[in-house]
């Protein structure tokens, strides 16, 4: 049983009190009693608020539920849809042209363009993996992925193979001749790198001497002028180093003497406290916000065994280097980071009200996240050598809103904690997830409740799957999951988000996002596809891995993307008609193995994702699918996989006999793929008793009525169960 604390009018975990107070406040200004005195008062004023938006989100399912069942099949008409949704303020009025007025706010979002990581934050390793992902060897991203093939004897063996190394260099001069290309001839051909006074020389093998072409791009070394170790440059706001170390086996068969080449590669980490993670109770959040303490205060360690030795992990130093005028250089070492926190819906045992019930999870984030980012905005203590915002703002992403009314709430929820905790007003920077399809098809009204402290548009895809589908669960038999991405509103929305950014004044002020790129072991097909992230106009795009995040770095080498921005200002906006266009199956005659396949394929998805969150609290994890490719998956392609099959329940696509029969089919392949794992329990051995596959059957059966489609209720629910049963 948890125990609490009451202080004023709510009661806190003993454990989340315990954690504030003697390791939280002492690094603050804050008294304990003035802590909570503030924090009791927004509880008590802002969670009746969020109720009530809460019960808007339900009514107007209702009403839009109510609507499609009255305008079934061939009386729909998308005018009089249209219509209605601005009848009932689904669709809000148009706003006014503005832009953007964010201040204070770090290069990385406003003039960089680059990699984004997105990592659980209660896994202390995976944390400290991405935070130190600002730099990455691009060697060794190469030579450890299928980026680099085995043709010809370049097999990635387990011990260093010359042939596969040979790959890896020639297409790293290739990175090199298009980002800093030579006055005449090729970095292939560079026999040595000498520093002259203030200039960079290259000697290349046939003895001519040659300088870049662009000589503003050398920015400084380490090592002496006469020995560098390493060089400096900056290309499309990026910086990139080459590396010379005579131990290295690389360098040694390397005829300019390079051991790597190093990329600024995550310039900023999400760390995420809602859809990556599995926190359901107290315990829970004091480890995600212990961590996130760790990370403020730059003591966040964490131990790994390999290759027979202990590794202590903690968080790099920023970078020095000598400039050729005698001047110093620093350059952060480290991804500047948000915290992602939950979002409206969810409520959490943390504190409790008077009458006993649970406040909203996201009350409870703002203020203890926030609270904790405090402790590293001030940069004159000894932990400036840790600082996140060299600006002193604090960076908050907050996902699933639906709609103006719901931004509008999170920016009041922030000026309430900017109140409390004396902070000056907007340094709480936030982050909107365009994942909802309310906010989609109101994004510019979203953007206008925090015109001052918005950093950040990101498409969410998955997300918003999964909302299309349960928002128009009623309109009809919804087309097959891969038919899905070829109806007109994914292109819209994800253009949509690029122009309403772009309207707003994003561009050289925050940051225009996409997507997770899902697939972690196939980095030569992320090479050859992701760069349309950029091409896109957006100037961050998330990555599965801090190798992904260096190899994904090179596309903004290949791409100027504010350039893109200025050009894309002119195109014609996307359309909201083609937002709004529902993704209905055109052709419902399947035949029974296609129907079959469909659920099977869906149900796989949903148990190897349920079986690890209920069973072993594992909110995300490469998961493998039913031809057993690895993908990342999480709670948003849960809710689409279980709402996708809900859907074809409600209209009679497939009965539930046929549904059942296919989790049962699939909880044996799921078992079956995870036989290695010894902390794992089969579902397959007791139906009737397994934890895992009652709730991965509730999430379908179930699916039209829970809130949105989301998960959450039924995962936490259930991941509760196996905590108390253990």
């Amino acid at each position: 049983m948890t125990q609490y604390i009451k202080t004023q009018n709510i009661q806190v975990a003993h454990c989340l009190h315990h954690f504030i107070e003697q390791e939280v406040l002492p690094h603050s200004t804050i008294t304990p009693a003035n802590f909570w005195e503030k924090f009791s008062t927004i509880i008590e004023k802002l969670t009746p608020i969020n109720r009530a938006l809460l019960a808007t989100r339900d009514d107007l399912q209702a009403k839009i539920d109510c609507w499609h069942k009255d305008n079934f099949g061939d009386k729909f008409d998308f005018l009089t849809y249209k219509n209605f949704l601005k009848e009932i303020n689904y669709l809000v009025p148009e706003v006014d042209d503005f832009s953007i007025t964010t201040e204070n706010v770090d290069t990385e979002l406003a003039t960089m363009a680059g990699p984004q990581l997105v990592v659980p934050i209660m896994n202390a390793r995976f944390a400290l993996n991405a935070v130190n992902a600002r730099w990455g060897s691009l060697y060794d991203a190469l030579y450890g992925s299928d980026v680099i093939s085995d043709d010809n004897g370049a097999e990635n063996s387990g011990v260093y193979n010359p042939a596969r190394g040979k790959k890896v260099i020639s297409f790293a001069r290739e990175f090199l001749d298009q980002s800093i290309p030579l006055t005449s001839g090729s970095h292939v051909k560079a026999s040595q790198y000498k520093i002259f006074g203030t200039h960079l020389t290259i000697l290349l093998e046939s003895g001519e001497q040659v300088e870049l072409l662009n000589s503003d791009a050398f920015k400084g070394y380490q090592g002496t002028s006469e020995d560098p170790t390493t060089l400096l440059f900056e290309h499309n706001g990026l910086h990139f180093e080459i590396n010379f170390d005579k131990t290295s086996e690389i360098a040694k068969s390397d005829n300019a003497g390079i051991s790597d080449i190093t990329l600024e590669s995550a310039l900023t980490t999400i760390m995420d406290c809602e859809d990556s993670v599995a926190a359901v109770d107290a315990d829970d959040k004091v480890v995600a916000y212990k961590n996130w303490l760790g990370l403020m205060q730059g003591n966040l360690t964490t131990e790994l065994y390999k290759n027979g030795k202990t590794i202590q992990r903690k968080m790099a130093a920023d970078r020095q280097y000598q400039k050729t005028d005698g001047e110093k250089l620093t350059l952060k070492g480290r991804s500047l980071m948000f915290v992602r926190n939950v979002g409206h819906l969810m409520t959490n045992n943390a504190i409790l009200l008077a009458d006993g019930s649970e406040v909203p999870e996201g009350i409870i984030d703002a203020m203890v996240t926030s609270l904790i980012a405090c402790t590293n905005l001030d940069n004159t203590s000894n932990k400036n050598a840790f600082c996140n915002s060299a600006k002193k703002s604090i960076y908050i992403v907050k996902p699933k809103m639906h709609g103006p009314e719901e931004v509008a709430f999170a920016n009041t929820l922030f000026e309430h904690v900017e109140n409390a905790l004396a902070l000056d007003r907007n340094t709480i920077k936030m982050g909107i997830m365009d994942e909802e399809r309310r906010t989609s098809v109101n994004l510019k009204a979203c953007i206008s409740q925090a015109k001052s402290r918005v950093v950040f548009i990101n498409t969410g895809f998955l997300d918003r799957t999964g909302d299309e589908i349960h928002t128009s669960m009623a309109a009809g038999i919804i087309a097959k999951k891969a038919d899905i991405k070829l109806t007109p509103w994914i292109s819209a929305y994800e253009d949509n988000n690029v122009d309403v950014g772009l309207a707003c004044g994003f561009s050289g002020k925050a940051q225009i996002g996409k997507g997770m790129w899902p697939i972690p072991d196939q980095m030569s097909n992320m090479l050859a596809t992701k760069i349309n992230h950029v091409q896109a106009g957006a100037n961050t795009a998330w990555v599965p891995s801090p190798t992904a995040a260096t190899l994904h770095a090179l596309h903004y080498h290949k791409e100027n993307v504010f350039a893109l921005q200025k050009e894309l200002t002119t195109r014609k906006p996307a359309n909201l008609d083609d937002i709004l266009t529902i993704p209905l199956a055109k052709n419902t005659q399947w035949s029974e193995q296609e129907i079959n396949d469909e659920l099977d394929n869906n149900a796989q998805g949903i148990l190897g994702y349920v079986v690890r969150w209920i069973d072993q609290g594992v909110g995300c994890s490469k998961v493998p699918d039913i031809n057993n490719v690895g993908l990342m998956e999480d709670r948003a392609t849960l809710r689409i996989s279980s709402q996708h099959i809900a859907n074809w329940l409600t209209h009679n696509v497939c009965s539930e006999q046929q549904v059942l029969t296919s989790m049962k089919k699939m909880a044996k392949t799921v078992d079956s793929q995870n036989k290695n794992d010894t902390s794992y329990q089969a579902m397959a051995s007791d139906f009737e008793n397994s934890i895992a596959f009652k709730a991965a059957c509730d999430l379908v059966f179930l699916g039209t009525k829970q809130v949105n489609g989301y998960t959450e209720p039924l995962l936490h629910s259930y991941r509760l169960k196996v905590k108390q049963n253990n």
